[in-house]
């Protein structure tokens, strides 16, 4: 081997700044120093959680990542020697070791805390805990780690871990040990009280955690489950009193990022005061379904769909949001935002950027987020031709009387905010020029209900034209993507019916999840988690992701509300307004989920 001359190793030292200290670093990553009353940004040290039975937390690059879009899979770590610092040096690895007291981040020490922030919310309850719990179920949580509840309620831990078994559940197809699981999952629970912008209530947070931390190699995961309102406080006092000192620590913040592109901005720039954007986890949950994750496989996995993904097989794309119940009370809340806000700009607008990117270099969440972001900036500004708002009004059927939007308390009386939207989007780019991208979300219509369908263009020169009838629309294929509820994929195609005449008939070639998975499907807060803990960012939203959406929708937006356009009424449980029909009428596009045979 090479010896390197002592000349090389002196002037390696010299150009270390003088200022840093031997625990500086921990295996190359930075460490901000602690000074006090001064913002300090997390650190963006980097954990891989790969999942199997009873996971370790690993130190190690972001390369280091797996996909858990097949599901957990076991990873084999070969030991490391211990290189000599001379050793160290001849190939370009010398890392300063752990401050003193601190353990090496080998995967038996290595330990996350998972901090929701608004633990005492709905959201907390019905969602996050449970989704924690799952993962812990299927074995995909690490080893070591501690979930902790953080919100202004006054709770012991007794009581804590009371009123989080009330919202756990076991899967269908494991429920022999659920009760040894669940008391296993609520012993590593504990509660901290305290107020969002208090500095003391997280250094109090901070001592706790480092207490069960136990001196292993620490990281730590906050997920803000809180009013947008406060975000900035509690990342504020999270990154100068309870951040890790010695491994990563990740924030996962809920939407709505904003109101408009200049309050997303705002928001944005705030939180990148104290946070890295790598650091910075925006969770759109739609992003974490199995229908929407399986969306990419569909198109570049299977040879006879990906050469039909253009304008020219393609007539017409919808994404459709429904939901058969208003706003039930919670009505101050949806009147701030709207269903513009609330679905379009964020879940639809996601799926579609999914839809219909090009190809990415590869698998990685950089190349992916690429790929969204050019669909993104190649979209056409929307106008209010292009769309038509509507809110629902009070209906009697059957005997019961449903209420109008307005009639919920919470809601201010005269309110224009729509319950319901339909748009046309164009992407002006060479696969997709001319093909309108229709959208559509709604409350308190006549059914739930969140789908992709791809109509494709008429035959042409059809032979069969005299036995399908007049209606050739009836006559096109169809690709259905049902995301919720009863996922499942199918294929509309044209059939000769059995028998000695020549009649056709239209059919379903169904892909069924029901009938052909007996595994039960995940929620999606389950993979978004999973891949937080393991810094994958692949259905995470970057900041420019953000940027260009809010572009696209904020001047349609601010022209609602400046000139008071006034939403067309529809009443509780019908199909939606009337001018929705007529905007896909202007394409020559009917809607896909109206017909007989949806």
């Amino acid at each position: 081997m090479e010896t390197i001359p002592s000349s090389r190793i002196r002037s390696f030292a010299a150009a270390i700044p003088s200022s840093t200290s031997p625990s500086s670093s921990i295996f190359g990553l930075k460490r901000a120093t602690r000074v006090p009353l001064t913002p300090r940004k997390f650190l963006p040290a980097k954990l891989s959680c790969h999942p199997k039975s009873r996971v370790n937390a690993l130190m190690g690059s972001e390369d280091d990542r797996i996909s858990s879009s097949s599901g957990p899979r076991a990873t084999t770590i070969s030991p490391v020697e211990e290189d000599s610092p001379l050793q160290a040096l001849q190939y370009g690895s010398l890392s300063f070791t752990a401050s003193k007291g601190t353990k090496d981040p080998n995967e038996n020490d290595a330990t996350v805390s998972i901090i929701v922030v608004g633990a005492s919310g709905d959201l907390a309850k019905k969602k996050i805990f449970p989704a924690l719990f799952a993962l812990f179920y299927e074995d995909c949580l690490p080893e070591h780690f501690t979930v902790y509840g953080y919100a202004r309620s006054k709770m012991t831990d007794a009581e804590f871990r009371n009123m989080v078994s009330e919202t756990l559940t076991c899967r269908i197809d494991k429920r022999v040990n659920c009760v040894e699981k669940m008391d296993q999952f609520l012993t590593r629970c504990f509660y901290h009280s305290g107020q969002y912008d208090s500095m003391q209530s997280f250094v109090e947070l901070d001592k706790k955690m480092k207490h069960h931390e136990d001196g292993r190699f620490s990281n730590r995961l906050f997920y803000l489950s809180i009013p947008p309102n406060i975000f900035i406080d509690a990342v504020r006092c999270a990154s100068m009193s309870a951040s890790s000192g010695n491994g990563w620590t990740r924030v996962i913040v809920e939407k709505p990022f904003g109101r408009d592109s200049e309050s997303s901005a705002a928001l944005t720039k705030s939180l990148k005061l104290y946070l890295e954007e790598d650091q910075i986890f925006r969770i759109d949950h739609y992003l974490g379904k199995e229908l929407v994750e399986n969306l990419s496989v569909l198109r570049f996995s299977n040879l006879i769909f990906e050469p039909l993904w253009s304008r020219q097989y393609i007539r017409n794309v919808q994404m459709i949001f429904s939901e058969d119940f208003g706003t039930e009370g919670h009505g101050g809340y949806f009147d701030n935002y709207g269903i513009i806000r609330d679905i379009m700009q964020n879940h639809l607008l996601q799926i579609l950027a999914l839809f219909a990117m090009e190809t990415p270099v590869s698998l990685d969440a950089e190349d992916i987020r690429n790929e969204k972001v050019k669909v993104l900036r190649s979209m056409r500004p929307l106008t209010l031709d292009d769309v038509v708002i509507g809110q629902y009004k009070s209906h009697t059927k059957g005997g019961m009387s449903f209420p109008a939007y307005t009639d919920d308390k919470t809601v201010p009386k005269g309110s224009l905010t729509p319950t319901f939207a339909a748009a046309a989007l164009f992407i002006d780019n060479s696969r997709w020029d001319g093909v309108p991208f229709l959208m559509k979300a709604g409350k308190a219509l006549h059914n739930k209900k969140a789908e992709i369908r791809v109509q494709f263009r008429h035959v042409p020169g059809n032979l069969y034209n005299r036995n399908l009838g007049t209606d050739l629309d009836r006559a096109t294929n169809e690709l259905v993507i049902r995301v919720q509820p009863d996922e499942a994929i199918y294929l509309k195609i044209n059939n000769k019916v059995p028998g000695l005449g020549m009649r056709l008939d239209r059919s379903k070639l169904n892909l069924h999840y029901a009938a052909r998975y007996s595994k039960e499907i995940p929620d999606a807060y389950e993979r978004l988690l999973l891949d937080a803990i393991g810094g994958e960012r692949r259905l995470f939203i970057r900041s420019d992701e953000l940027d260009a959406a809010w572009t696209l929708f904020t001047p349609l937006l601010k022209e609602l509300e400046e000139k008071k356009i006034t939403p067309e009424c529809y009443p509780y449980g019908s199909r939606g307004p009337v001018g929705a029909h007529y905007l896909a009428a202007r394409y020559n596009v009917r809607w896909g989920d109206l017909g007989a045979d949806q």
